[in-house]
């Protein structure tokens, strides 16, 4: 089983940065991808960034410049760098990891961190 918990969630104000960190429990030595997704209110989920095992990263256009995903394998912490922000960047943000179980993949989710970008 594997758990996810996100920090580093905030208000921030229109230009700053923040940088988000996931920690997971369990084993993910087997991941696919590690991910952050976003949901704003009213709005769907969104990928906004993910790395592979092999570290290759992928940013939608949305986002691109402005983030940055990143891992530290030992201590199993995945970290968003968020800079020059906006207040569309304002909601719930969700690390996501795929891994894989024999011959199966299953997605884990944390809970959510708020960030909140005043104008």
């Amino acid at each position: 089983q594997v758990q996810l918990v996100e920090s580093g969630g905030g208000l921030v104000q229109a230009g700053g940065s923040l940088r988000l960190s996931c920690v997971a429990s369990g084993s993910i030595s087997t991941f696919l991808f590690m991910g952050w997704f976003r949901q704003a209110p009213g709005k769907q989920r969104e990928l906004v960034a993910r790395i592979t095992s092999g570290g290759t990263t992928t940013y939608p256009d949305s986002v691109k410049g402005r983030i940055t995903i990143s891992r530290h394998n030992a201590n199993k912490t995945l970290y968003l760098q968020m800079s020059s922000l906006t207040p569309v960047y304002t909601a719930v943000y969700y690390c996501n990891v795929l891994v894989t179980i024999g011959f199966s993949t299953k997605d884990y989710w944390g809970r959510g961190s708020q960030v909140t970008v005043s104008s």
